[in-house]
């Protein structure tokens, strides 16, 4: 127990408030903990690639921000997530490691680390296969080993690593990985290839009937004469008088490839809860792009997302941040903004309910704002009247009449100019 203490202890606060650990030394750490060659899977099938490849440039394209009560705040922690991860590696391609790791083996992992005041300076991916999580027996908390070719480099408690899961079982640690759930329907799809390549590079066979009896010298001599006919003539056989011969087509069928392909993308669909569309595969034509995105924000986004902000939030952020109000997020909007007249009628409609700023319209379509006076000032349409205001009140024109139905008298000065005055 005393040495969990004292390992605890290295990444925790002292009285004072200051930090007890003074970083991590990566000196004699194995390069290939943070990078190298690792065999995930990935390059073993062209469908499996492109799934994770998709999945891996949205999450890394979608902006993500430091907030304090909806307001966005600009800091050297937000730039992790948004700019450097690391001082060898940007935010895009940490997301991007990260979230290949999380497809492919189930698990993606970062190690956090912090300076003497425990604040976090940098992100570094590590390899599945050199992170271990591990209960510690004495209080029942969550550590991780750092490993690499069986020699455990660090033991950290749970709050320094960033964890993500593709999904994990009741009392598991770790997450299953995608890629061990398809593959028998992998290796399936593997032997229906090897199996068409080899069935498409085969040669028609023959059998050659002869009336009479030859000699093995003369048949063998009829053998070459034939092979080389057909080679010479792109399969056309000369018949001659006496001799006959049955031919055995190769029966390929290219139609069980396809069908082949069709269960194990959507399988893999399946597996990895994307629609099966992004796959490339055609499904219903009367769905529109529109809501076809809408589907894959909300079933197979959201969840991913979601699962990264619960981290950031836990592990980057101090108690004290967040009883201030500070939390990451991700911003989908742009993922779910339809085309131009879609956009233009949801804006019209915000400004006119008071929801939103012109500056705000500005930010979600990535233009300059205006240093306008009231660019930033919300509005509200002059024909809208909460149900229970006294009619008396309201706005009337200066043609009609009060909703009591008394008459408005019409200023003067508003009556020159008709009738031919």
């Amino acid at each position: 127990m005393g040495f969990w203490k004292k390992v605890k202890g290295f990444f925790q606060l002292d009285k004072t408030g200051d930090w007890k650990g003074q970083g991590y030394d990566f000196e004699n750490w194995n390069g290939h903990i943070f990078g190298g060659l690792y065999n995930s899977g990935l390059a073993t099938n062209e469908m499996v690639f492109s799934v994770v490849t998709r999945l891996a440039n949205t999450i890394s394209s979608l902006p993500i921000h430091l907030y304090k009560n909806y307001d966005r705040k600009n800091s050297d922690l937000s730039n992790l997530l948004s700019v450097e991860a690391n001082g060898s590696m940007s935010a895009f391609e940490f997301f991007q490691k990260m979230e290949v790791s999380r497809d492919t083996d189930g698990n993606g992992y970062a190690l956090i680390e912090r300076n003497k005041y425990g604040k976090p300076t940098a992100l570094y991916p590590l390899k599945p296969n050199c992170c271990l999580p591990a209960i510690n027996r004495d209080d029942n908390t969550l550590w991780y080993q750092i490993t690499d070719d069986d020699v455990i480099h660090a033991v950290v408690f749970n709050t320094e690593i960033i964890h993500v899961k593709h999904i994990s079982a009741n009392g598991s640690l770790k997450g299953i990985s995608p890629l061990r759930v398809l593959r028998k329907t992998l290796d399936f799809n593997d032997a229906v290839q090897k199996f068409s390549l080899t069935e498409m590079s085969k040669d028609d066979s023959y059998i050659i009937k002869y009336d009479r009896n030859v000699s093995p010298e003369k048949r063998a001599a009829m053998i070459a004469d034939f092979t080389k006919m057909v080679k010479e003539h792109g399969g056309a056989v000369l018949q001659e008088k006496g001799f006959d011969y049955d031919r055995f087509a190769r029966d390929f069928n290219s139609a069980d490839l396809k069908d082949t392909e069709s269960i194990t993308l959507s399988r893999i669909a399946n597996a990895y809860n994307v629609p099966l569309s992004f796959l490339n595969q055609t499904t219903n034509t009367s769905t529109s792009n529109e809501q076809l995105m809408i589907q894959f924000v909300q079933m197979t986004l959201m969840p991913i997302v979601k699962q990264y902000e619960a981290e950031f939030n836990r592990k980057l952020l101090t108690s004290a941040q967040k009883e201030k109000g500070f939390y990451f997020k991700f911003n989908m909007n742009g993922l779910l903004r339809g085309d131009t007249s879609a956009r233009t009628a949801l804006y019209q409609a915000m400004i006119r309910n008071g929801a939103a700023s012109p500056n705000d319209i500005s930010e979600l379509e990535d233009i300059a704002p205006s240093d306008l006076e009231n660019a930033d000032k919300r509005f509200i349409s002059g024909d809208l009247y909460p149900v229970d205001m006294d009619p008396t009140l309201r706005k009337t024109s200066a043609k009609g009449g009060d909703d009591d139905g008394k008459e408005t008298k019409v200023p003067d000065d508003q009556t020159e100019g008709k009738n031919g005055s």
